[in-house]
């Protein structure tokens, strides 16, 4: 079987599993009979151009595998509400509770996979296999699957439509990495947050102003360093006693120089409250768990000089870990982001939210920006 016989395979059995959540589907009208394509795209968290894509059979082979997986997901929840004889349909849409049991028994979860004892025994991971999947599917499933919905609906805003977490509702990922120097008892260690994608649904608490804040579910894959030649702190920074890091070691690519060596992957879970005002947007929150995962030993003595010199940074690295990385799980100190429109209304799709923070390390205070990109948007339309 040819690659376009494996993708009209695919395609029709996409069409089939969402017959079973939408409907029978209309072949000449692309469209099924329950339900608009544009709401199912939003349910399965696709652009309407991916879904177009997928709809019309135009996708790529490993989008249709990709999208066969997630409305099997979706059909296996919905069976879970099910006593075996009922047919499966759509849900009925329900009042919205501030946060839905089993989205808070699956962060609990996640929560709890990350809080173990685990820090005690890093796992030893090949270079190229960081196995990031266990610890993010959990939260990306929390949010991203038909039958748990967290969000506040259009439908629900007040009348005047003052509500303006609402059109911050969605997916974030971190726009662009960035590097920060710490201190352990030697120096020569880097962190280095590589990736970050944050779910985010309007907070509702008693202390909140209705509609002006929401809360964020964090996953982190980060990486440690560590630079052979061990220079102190001070050398990265644009002068002694400075909190700024200099521009080139912001933009110095570490793959590319022989003196870095990755040690570890570390993988975060991180919960963040954000305070909306008319030109503000103001970010708390803490580390709720986190992991390391070492680089496999017969790599990292390609790289290093000696079996000595690993050893003693494994235990570095594990002294981080049994300290539950202290610092870095401090709660957050963040100047506010300015908020990306004037008018909440017009908050959209690719606007960023750019916070710029300070890190706690040893007796040092070192300044980093962190930028979030609006990847996805729950609610498109504007309240009116």
């Amino acid at each position: 079987m040819n690659n376009q016989d494996n993708i009209s395979v695919l395609h029709q059995k996409f069409i089939e599993l969402l017959e079973q959540l939408y409907g029978s589907f209309n072949k000449e009208k692309n469209k099924f009979e329950s339900t608009s394509n544009s709401k199912i795209a939003r349910d399965l968290f696709y652009s309407d151009s991916q879904f177009s894509r997928l709809i019309n059979g135009t996708a790529s082979e490993g989008e249709f595998k990709r999208a066969v997986r997630n409305v099997e997901r979706s059909l296996e929840l919905a069976s879970l509400k099910t006593d075996g004889t009922t047919p499966v349909v759509a849900p009925k849409k329900q009042k919205r509770s501030p946060l839905p049991a089993i989205l808070f028994l699956a962060l609990t979860f996640s929560t709890l996979y990350f809080a173990i004892p685990y820090f005690t025994t890093p796992e030893v991971i090949a270079e190229n296999q960081p196995q990031e999947a266990s610890r993010f599917d959990m939260l990306k499933w929390s949010f991203e699957n038909h039958y748990i919905n967290p969000y506040v609906k259009l439908k629900e805003l007040p009348e005047d439509c003052y509500y303006p977490c609402y059109k911050y509702q969605g997916k974030w990922t971190l726009e662009k990495e960035y590097k920060i120097p710490f201190f352990r008892e030697r120096n020569g260690f880097h962190y280095v947050a590589k990736e970050a994608t944050m779910y985010s649904n309007c907070l509702q608490a008693e202390r909140i102003t209705e509609g002006e804040a929401f809360e964020g579910y964090e996953y982190q894959r980060h990486e440690i360093w560590y630079d052979k030649r061990e220079l102190p702190i001070d050398s990265f920074l644009v002068h002694s006693g400075s909190t700024k890091i200099r521009p080139e070691y912001t933009n110095a690519v570490f793959e590319e120089d022989a003196n870095f060596v990755k040690i570890a992957y570390v993988h975060t879970f991180f919960r963040g409250e954000y305070a909306i005002d008319s030109a503000s947007v103001y970010r708390s929150g803490k580390v709720i768990g986190r992991d390391i995962e070492f680089i496999a030993d017969e790599q990292l003595l390609e790289s290093l000089s000696s079996t000595k010199l690993l050893e003693d940074l494994k235990s570095e690295v594990n002294a981080i870990a049994q300290n539950r990385l202290e610092d870095f799980s401090k709660p957050i100190n963040c100047s506010p982001a300015k908020a990306p429109k004037n008018d909440f209304h017009l908050v959209d799709e690719g606007d960023t939210l750019e916070f710029n923070c300070q890190f706690s390390t040893g007796r040092f205070l070192v300044d980093y920006n962190k930028t979030y990109r609006l990847e996805y948007q729950y609610i498109n339309n504007v309240c009116r």
